[in-house]
């Protein structure tokens, strides 16, 4: 396992890799954190991770491709899938998530499950608001995060 941290303009990310793909990013750190290198396959993974992230905040990289592990329970992978699949640059609401993963009245459970999200930027929770085009909560942390990565992507 590769345990590693990066400064964005956003903050500080948490970083958590196998040697299958990305398992975590936080923005918060999380408890007993500790730096670990890892093997060559997480290094390799860090590094295109490192080199998208850097691409995507200069503006040059509209879409990730990236290995990732995702557990959650199935609505919650549904949810990341449909969020997956939200360009970049547009936003949805959490009722087209809902209608998307097939639970066109679980409106109130994508907001939990965009708050789950262990994969913030790359699952690009942050393009889901509130039908009447009011933010919303982000990833369980501060707006200004959410505000600044639509404002990237020209919102």
């Amino acid at each position: 396992m590769l345990k590693q941290t990066m400064a964005l303009p956003v903050g500080t990310l948490y970083i958590s890799i196998l040697s299958e793909g990305i398992r975590s990013i936080s923005y918060d750190e999380p408890s007993n954190w500790e730096i670990v290198a890892g093997g060559q396959t997480e290094q390799v993974i860090y590094t295109n991770l490192v080199t998208q992230l850097e691409a995507y905040f200069d503006g040059a990289l509209k879409q990730f491709d990236l290995p990732l592990i995702l557990v959650g329970t199935p609505f919650q992978k549904r949810v990341w899938q449909s969020l997956s699949e939200v360009p970049y640059g547009e936003v949805v609401s959490y009722k087209d998530i809902a209608i998307s993963a097939g639970s066109p009245k679980a409106v109130q459970a994508v907001g939990q499950a965009n708050r789950a999200n262990p994969i913030p930027i790359i699952i690009p929770c942050h393009r889901c608001v509130k039908s009447n085009g009011e933010l919303g909560g982000y990833n369980g942390t501060d707006i200004d995060k959410k505000q600044y990565l639509l404002a990237l992507e020209t919102y």
